[in-house]
């Protein structure tokens, strides 16, 4: 079924551990969830052609080099100028496709897309964002890992584009905005974080104040702001603890022969559980503040990943998110 106008993703063939069988799956599983979409498959020749030419709607581009994830980021983009990753990144840039899709290594994915695409206009630093299931509704954390060191600045862009996020991809027309802190008085927290409160205050609509740890997985902001070095910690502590209390569920369950019965009544909904708080249902990490749309995918994704980490950038794509981010920045300039 299509999910809008014809729009085309760029789609990196050997991103991620199980590359390239299940990023063709996943590519296979997204064409079918949406009509409208097409696939530009850049990998090896004996890899992307034969598929193409059993997939009308994709098209493939060869490559000739890999960047593996052990390599360092910057040196591999600016050395492997004919990679999946930075061929991709051009695509966009040549205005060949509007999103790139990658679960390849995070900082070539990053250094490709910040020095291929280039910048937004008046943005100083891209930030990596990620959608974190909550009590309520899913909601938007940044940065996650691209900017360990920060600016009170930065985190007023970081917090216009979590927001410009999550309006065009989830939907939430006055998104609110929360600035993660240790309390929520505004005189708390570091230097910086009584820096940022104050030009947040001043320059991002929907903004609420300081938010807490706790208050991420009880959704009480859609959009959660931080720096990358704190936003990294939250997300490993937030994706660790639901994996141990997945894992200690399970283990209760089949502790008996009682609990295996309960087990099978209740294991429609522990699935339903299972799939809310799963990384994969909301298709990678994008990237914000680059001349494109740009989803990162983990390492180990399997085709459903895949399937909607591609779907998430058509959806962005189709919003026209880097326009909308462009948009926001400025109009904050403007204040």
């Amino acid at each position: 079924m299509s999910a809008g106008h014809d729009v085309t993703v760029v789609v990196d063939s050997m991103g991620g551990d199980k590359a390239p069988g299940v990023v063709l799956e996943g590519v296979i599983e997204a064409l079918a969830a949406d009509t409208a979409l097409h696939v530009i498959l850049t990998g090896p020749d004996d890899v992307v052609t034969p598929f193409a030419a059993a997939h009308p709607r994709v098209e493939p581009v060869v490559t000739s080099e890999v960047i593996e994830m052990g390599e360092h980021p910057a040196n591999a983009v600016r050395s492997k100028k004919d990679s999946s990753i930075v061929v991709g990144c051009r695509l966009v840039k040549e205005g060949r496709a509007l999103a790139f899709f990658s679960a390849g290594s995070t900082g070539a994915c990053m250094a490709a897309a910040t020095l291929v695409m280039g910048r937004l206009r008046n943005v100083s630093r891209p930030a990596i964002a990620t959608v974190i299931p909550t009590a309520d509704r899913p909601c938007v954390l940044l940065d996650v890992g691209a900017n360990a060191d920060v600016k009170p600045e930065n985190l007023v862009q970081f917090a216009l584009m979590g927001r410009a996020y999550a309006q065009t991809v989830l939907d939430r027309q006055e998104p609110t905005v929360g600035l993660l802190n240790i309390g929520e008085e505004p005189g708390k927290g570091s230097m910086l974080a009584q820096a940022a409160y104050t030009l947040v205050d001043g320059n991002v609509p929907g903004f609420t104040g300081n938010v807490e740890g706790r208050d991420i997985p009880e959704g009480t902001v859609d959009v959660v702001v931080t720096d990358g070095f704190t936003g990294n910690v939250a997300l490993k502590l937030l994706e660790g603890l639901s994996r141990t209390l997945m894992q200690q569920i399970k283990t209760a369950m089949t502790s008996s022969s009682l609990n295996s019965l309960a087990a099978a009544v209740l294991k429609p909904s522990l699935q339903r559980l299972k799939e809310r708080i799963d990384p994969d249902t909301y298709g990678g990490a994008p990237l914000l503040g680059v001349r494109g749309v740009c989803i990162i995918g983990h390492g180990s994704s399997g085709s459903r990943a895949v399937r909607n980490g591609i779907l998430v950038s058509a959806r962005a794509a189709r919003a026209g998110l880097p326009a909308v981010i462009e948009q926001a920045v400025a109009d904050a300039g403007e204040r």
